[in-house]
Formats: structure tokens, C-alpha cells, sequence
């Protein structure tokens, strides 16, 4: 263990304790009444209350194209489990570019799954019949493999596994 990397420890006797809150610090505002010091003020509210909410671009999460995209995904099953290929976990990546290009990257359960010639297949044509969609490429990796951790919650339910 270098000397960079070393934990030291200082040993100390008396630490002094910290002043309490006192009503009396307390600011006193000029012609305020006792109800009125009690009431919540609005001002520190002011700023927040009055910011609009941003609009979220169609190819990010939250946005329109992304969601449908999403969508699409969890109305695709994996025909020897009950459940979507979304929730299931196989779905790593969808990147949704400005000019309607979506590229999805998925694996499969394991290399030898019977519908590894058919299911990115069916998912590039799901993803394609989305509105505002162009051009979808879909990546089939086998790094990381997949494990029932990736599994959402509900998928783990409806299997039983939770």
C-alpha cells in the first residue's frame, strides 16, 4: 500500500458541540401578526411555479417516437415465455436519431434460442410500422450475455420468481 492510499484516523477528546436553533434568532418581520408569521410563504415557490415544463425531443426517452418505439417492443413475446422481449430483459438499447433512424441492440436468452433467425426479424419489422420511423437496424450481441437478473420486476412476477 502506497502512502497516497493510506486511511489516517485522528483521535480526538472533546468536540465542541454545535449552537441550537432558538426562536429568538428568529428575524423578526415588521407589522407581521402572529397568524400571518405561522402561514406558509409562497414566495420561495415563486420562480418554480411559474417555470414551464421543457418539451422532450421525439427521439429521447419520454419522448413521442421513443415511447412508440418501446411500445412496439412490449407487444413482441418470446413464444416459450409469457412475457415481452422488453420486460424480459433482452432489450440493451434504442437509439432514435432526428431523421426517423432507430437502431435497437437486443441478445437473446442463449446463442442456440430457436428464434434467433426470426426474432430480430420481427422486431425490426414492429419497430419499422411506427409512426416517424424510417429506418431501423437491429444489433444482435451476445455480450453481455443475458441473465434473469435483467429481468424487470414484472416480468420476475409473472414468472414467479419474485
Amino acid at each position: 500500500m502506497n502512502e497516497e492510499t493510506k486511511i489516517r484516523t485522528e483521535e480526538v477528546d472533546h468536540v465542541e458541540t454545535p449552537p441550537r436553533a432558538r426562536v429568538s434568532d428568529v428575524e423578526e418581520m415588521p407589522g407581521e401578526t402572529a397568524g400571518e408569521k405561522l402561514t406558509r410563504k409562497r414566495d420561495y415557490l415563486e420562480g418554480f411555479l411559474k417555470q414551464q415544463p421543457t418539451q422532450t425531443a421525439a427521439g429521447e426517452p419520454g419522448g413521442a417516437t421513443y415511447d412508440a418505439v418501446i411500445d412496439a417492443l412490449k407487444e413482441i413475446y418470446d413464444p416459450e415465455i409469457p412475457v415481452n422481449i422488453y420486460d424480459l430483459g433482452l432489450i440493451y438499447g434504442v437509439e432514435v436519431s432526428d431523421g426517423g433512424h432507430v437502431a435497437v441492440t437486443m441478445t437473446l436468452t442463449t446463442p442456440h434460442c430457436p428464434v434467433a433467425e426470426s426474432m430480430p426479424g420481427e422486431v425490426e419489422l414492429r419497430v419499422g410500422s411506427v409512426p416517424g420511423v424510417g429506418t431501423v437496424d437491429v444489433n444482435l450481441v451476445w455480450d453481455p450475455p443475458w441473465d434473469p437478473q435483467k429481468m424487470s420486476d414484472e416480468a420476475k412476477l409473472e414468472l414467479g420468481m419474485l
